[in-house]
């Protein structure tokens, strides 16, 4: 009986089949059996959560080491403090540790080097020193964690044994500490190499950027598969050399769904839209590691539209489901497009297919309603969140602002310091634009003086760039001015365009030929400061100055860009350009514009 239910265990699917074999398994007694416990362990870490894995095996009566290492195992990637409880509990329980035990607990604890060194005073208080398994787990966790590679060097060689995996270790210690003179030496040295030697190599000097070194060992190894040949790929993509990773493409001989989706991701980092569509297109089989490289290569190109529609088609596929990068990435899109239906249905369809909203999805979710306008569904994501960090206080806080709500932003970030959480430089620019926004001098100097005196927080540009709106736009130019004198940085083009726009606004040409002057030093061909200073020339009646401008643009060849406005209808983004003439539909756009004006002049 015991054997059939263990097998029955072993081909359980779904969460319902799991809980009626298991309530048949207590039925019959068999709960604590030593064949039984550690499969029920396994399956429920796998269909249900570690957690209720640690329920079932705490209300045994007779929990072995087989059990406990199922669950040490299965826990230590999800719950790093949850394989120590185990532990500690193992030993209280007087069940006696193994190799495999302490081999697991190694592996989990590698943030935890106290713990790893504990655990390795426990190896050889049970007699376990001389295992080669615990040996080679030691090595990796001491040239992880501790602060040189020499500990582990040490230990490598005062072990007694050494296997394939003992030198594989070491070589790897190297490689991830960019140690590459020695790990050369001990490639060279090793005694036997096995492929995963061969593909430690390649991968530690790809991802360092070494592709003529790695590629020298790729062609040198007697064998390869799928993982030398992908890594050799990826690592070209990596460094942007898409002609060698087409190249080596091309030439392998099985296509993997890693290798097609290494190219498209590779093809639209480097802006190559085209090449990553058609390779996108030619891919025999795709998952949605495949799905979510095409659409984030449209998203961070800001082909919106495009991302749009590869999400729909993605939705067509029966074999593949959005997961939670391709939600973010598609609800990026909808914000940049200011698409609130398009928002809302992605909400909608979160809630409908019961998808787990984690922390970055949320804030996404909050980044999207507040920059299409919605900023009561905006908060009311951010009210639901039981778990909040620094992005998500600054998404709300700016979300607010741009939504001219800043007195709400202002007191939402009192709130956040209420947290005891540390604010970041980042936050304190939302702060500091809501107060613009809002024109808010007092509150924005008084939280300005907060981020340097009480954070100590060194202002950046930006910074600086804000204080100097808030003082301008309230008509504050010398303090602006003074302010600007007493900024340990450079101030730059943009701030001194920011006080120049704010002496059109208050009417003072006082500064106008000091400021430019220092505009047109740092930026000669930036036609919009060009523009500025010559429409403010001509708002104050320095009809001479304004004309210099213009001539100035003139003699450099500069051209002002056009303007540039979008409008979605449906599923499509329109963009229009100063006296555009692109627009399929523009004789008609431009009969009614002209009947618009014609109306307007008769009022």
């Amino acid at each position: 009986m015991e054997r059939k239910m263990a097998s029955l265990l072993g081909r359980c699917e779904s969460v319902s089949e799991f809980e009626q074999l298991f309530t048949q398994i207590v039925t019959h007694g068999l709960y604590n059996g030593n064949l039984i416990l550690p499969k029920l362990v396994t399956i429920a870490s796998h269909l249900h959560s570690v957690h209720h894995a640690f329920r079932i095996l705490t209300h045994s009566h007779a929990p072995n080491v087989v059990a406990y290492n199922a669950l040490i195992k299965c826990s230590s990637s999800s719950s790093p403090s949850l394989p120590i409880t185990l532990y500690t509990r193992m030993k209280a329980s007087a069940v006696s540790p193994n190799s495999f035990t302490f081999t697991f607990l190694i592996n989990a604890a590698s943030r935890f080097l106290h713990f790893g060194r504990a655990l390795h005073s426990d190896v050889f208080k049970f007699g376990l020193a001389s295992s080669v398994f615990v040996q080679n787990s030691l090595v990796l966790l001491y040239g992880k964690c501790s602060q040189s590679a020499a500990v582990a060097r040490h230990l490598f060689d005062e072990m007694p044994l050494r296997d394939t995996v003992s030198w594989n270790s070491m070589l790897s210690v190297y490689l991830d500490r960019r140690m590459f003179d020695e790990a050369f030496l001990l490639f060279h040295s090793m005694p036997t190499t096995n492929i995963v030697t061969f593909n430690t190599m390649i991968a530690g000097l790809s991802k360092a950027g070494y592709m003529d070194r790695a590629h020298s060992i790729f062609r040198s190894m007697p064998e390869t598969n799928q993982v030398s040949w992908n890594c050799m790929i990826s690592g070209y993509v990596k460094v942007g050399d898409m002609r060698n990773a087409q190249l080596l493409f091309d030439e392998l001989p099985a296509k993997s769904i890693v290798s097609w989706t290494a190219i498209v991701s590779g093809y639209s980092t480097v802006g190559d839209l085209n090449s990553a569509r058609a390779a996108f297109d030619l891919m025999p089989v795709r998952n949605v590691v495949s799905w979510n490289a095409m659409i984030s290569g449209y998203v961070h190109n800001h082909k919106f539209d495009e991302a749009l529609d590869v999400f729909h088609s993605m939705l067509l596929d029966s074999n593949c489901h959005p997961d939670q990068s391709t939600l973010i990435s598609i609800l990026s899109a909808c914000s940049h497009l200011g698409s609130i239906e398009h928002g809302k249905w992605v909400s909608l369809f979160i809630q409908k297919n019961k998808i787990e909203i984690s922390l970055p999805l949320a804030n996404a979710l909050i980044d999207m309603f507040s920059k299409c306008g919605d900023v009561q569904n905006a908060k009311e994501v951010f009210d639901k969140m039981q778990k909040r960090c620094v992005i998500t206080w600054t998404t709300m806080i700016s979300g607010l602002a741009v939504n001219g709500k800043c007195r709400e932003a202002l007191t939402m970030y009192e709130d956040m310091c209420l947290q005891e959480l540390a604010p970041d430089d980042v936050i304190f620019l939302s702060v500091l634009s809501a107060c613009v926004h809002g024109g808010l001098v007092e509150e924005g100097k008084s939280v300005y003086d907060q981020m340097i005196r009480t954070f100590e927080i060194k202002p950046r540009v930006e910074h600086y760039g804000c204080m100097v709106d808030l003082l301008s736009r309230a008509g504050k130019l010398d303090e602006a001015v003074d302010f600007i004198e007493k900024m340990h940085l450079e101030p730059n083009a943009v701030i001194w365009a920011t006080l120049l726009s704010s002496c059109k606004i208050h009417g003072n040409g006082d500064l106008l030929e000091s400021v430019t002057r220092k505009i047109s030093a740092q930026e000669p061909s930036n036609p919009c400061y060009y523009t500025l200073v010559s429409n403010l020339s001509a708002s104050l009646g320095l009809w001479d100055n304004a004309l210099s401008s213009r001539v100035a643009m003139k003699n450099q060849k500069v051209e002002k860009q056009p303007g540039c406005s979008s409008i979605q209808v449906g599923n499509h983004l329109h963009e229009f350009l100063a006296k555009d003439i692109s627009h399929k539909e523009r004789e008609k756009i431009y009969t009614i514009l002209n009947v618009l004006y014609l109306h307007l002049k008769e009022d």
